[in-house]
């Protein structure tokens, strides 16, 4: 499994040794104990850092969350405004009322995934030679909770615009809620039932198996909490969010300008897309292999909402008032990174379905020992994750609908294409691993990564 940059990385012991290890001394139990840690430990690639890299990262993760939010809200937004008039009211941070709207908002989310029909499908086998059932019925909660949202909005039950003005203590709310649930994952871990846990969050090292998740696949009662957290609050959050920053510049300006609405409905769009074709997210590597822990928790509920959509917060007060030809050419540019982003997916999709219909239909592949097919034409002809491009594509066509004067709305596919490099890795490491020596071949044929030709 890759890693990110200054990786601990550690091989196994010979089989021999860890036998040894695990096998204490009748009279030295501590040693052998201390033996017998250590070597389990050195089974393990760690990623991230390792135990040194999940702690900073789940140190710095709110900070980050909270500064951007903070810096670029209200009369200040850093690029317009100086560095030196920063400032971070503290006493606003935290607030009872935005805690109550962040857990509102996850069990009206709950309650959907609960009562909402849809169709029924069977996950990837588990280590157990179980298969877990998911209830698909995330496309209609997503028109629930946009018909929901618009309706309390019409009614003035809910006034979007101070949403928008709460962004910061919600932000805060939503990370200290991310806490909390990662702390009651890794706690019901242990539990005497017995779950199934997940490779890469049990290591033994307390700190890196919390960042990581230690329990593969959790459930509450019907719930898969991974799954609904993964596609659920955090997706239609940020949308929500963009909708409350679209609320808050009609209130400051009389009319919502042509950028905003471009951004809204392009990401509204990406939303959607993602719960329309919800089945997708059942063979990713976050629910096959991740376990749920900080990493997965903290990045659904807070990082996916509040720094998804900074865009439309930097545009609700300080639109740069783009020419049309500029706007023209950020649509350009998102339809033609959904094309390629869709197209990939969808094809990747059919061919794994039924791939004899795909073969007919002039599909080539390269057979695997293993006994499965690796797709070698068309989009994953071109670039073995000419997927990820197009998704980039999209992230960069939202920021430069925000023009150049703040660097705060390009953090987004600054950071997007930090992780999409990272998951590559982590990706081409794992089917290494899987394929053997068919990948090297696989990548023989495709030898591109992310654009053909190119890189």
């Amino acid at each position: 499994r890759s890693t990110s940059p200054g990786p601990t990385r550690r091989r196994a012991a010979s089989p021999g040794a860890r036998r040894r290890a695990a096998s204490p001394a009748p009279k030295k139990k501590k040693p052998a104990a201390a033996r017998a840690t250590k070597a389990a430990q050195t089974e393990t690639e760690f990623e991230f850092g390792g135990p040194l890299g999940a702690l900073a990262t789940m140190i710095s993760l709110p900070l980050v969350v909270v500064g951007l939010a903070a810096a670029c809200g209200g009369t200040y937004c850093l690029g317009p405004s100086p560095l030196g008039a920063f400032r971070i009211d503290v006493d606003a941070l935290v607030s009872l009322d935005a805690l109550v709207v962040v857990c509102g908002w996850l069990a009206f989310q709950a309650l959907l995934q609960i009562a909402l029909p849809g169709p029924r499908a069977q996950g990837v086998v588990l280590p157990d030679g179980s298969r877990l059932t998911y209830v698909l019925n995330g496309h209609a909660a997503f028109w629930v909770s946009v018909a929901a949202v618009a309706a309390a909005h019409h009614r003035q039950l809910v006034d979007l615009a101070a949403l928008h003005d709460a962004f910061v203590p919600l932000a805060v709310a939503a990370c200290g809620v991310s806490v909390a649930l990662s702390a009651a994952l890794y706690a019901a871990s242990f539990r005497a039932s017995d779950p199934i846990l997940a490779k890469p969050g049990t290591t033994g090292v307390g700190v890196y198996d919390f960042f990581m998740g230690r329990e593969l696949n959790p459930r509450l009662g019907p719930i898969d909490l991974k799954c609904f957290c993964e596609l659920r609050p955090g997706l239609f959050g940020w949308a929500a969010l963009n909708a409350a920053a679209l609320c808050k510049q009609v209130a400051v300006r009389g009319a919502a300008s042509p950028a905003m609405v471009l951004v809204n409905v392009f990401q509204l769009w990406y939303v959607w897309d993602a719960l329309y074709f919800e089945r997708a997210i059942l063979t990713t590597m976050d629910i096959t292999t991740d376990g749920f822990g900080f990493m997965l928790a903290f990045g659904d509920l807070a990082w996916v909402p509040f720094t998804y959509s900074l865009q439309a917060r930097f545009l609700a007060l300080h639109d740069p008032d783009l020419p049309v030809w500029a706007l023209a050419a950020a649509a350009l540019l998102h339809v033609a990174g959904y094309v390629i982003f869709r197209g990939a997916n969808s094809q990747k999709d059919r061919f794994r379905r039924d791939p004899d219909a795909a073969v007919a239909a002039g599909a080539t592949f390269l057979p695997t020992k293993r006994g499965t097919k690796l797709l070698t034409s068309g989009f994953w002809g071109a670039a073995r994750k000419v997927n990820y491009t197009g998704d980039w594509l999209m992230s960069l066509s939202w920021c430069l609908l925000c023009g150049f004067r703040s660097p705060i709305p390009y953090f987004y596919c600054t950071y997007f294409l930090v992780l999409l490099v990272h998951r590559a890795l982590r990706d081409d490491h794992a089917c290494a691993e899987k394929y053997g020596a068919d990948w090297p071949k696989y990548k023989k044929k495709v030898p591109s990564l992310f654009v053909p030709g190119v890189f």
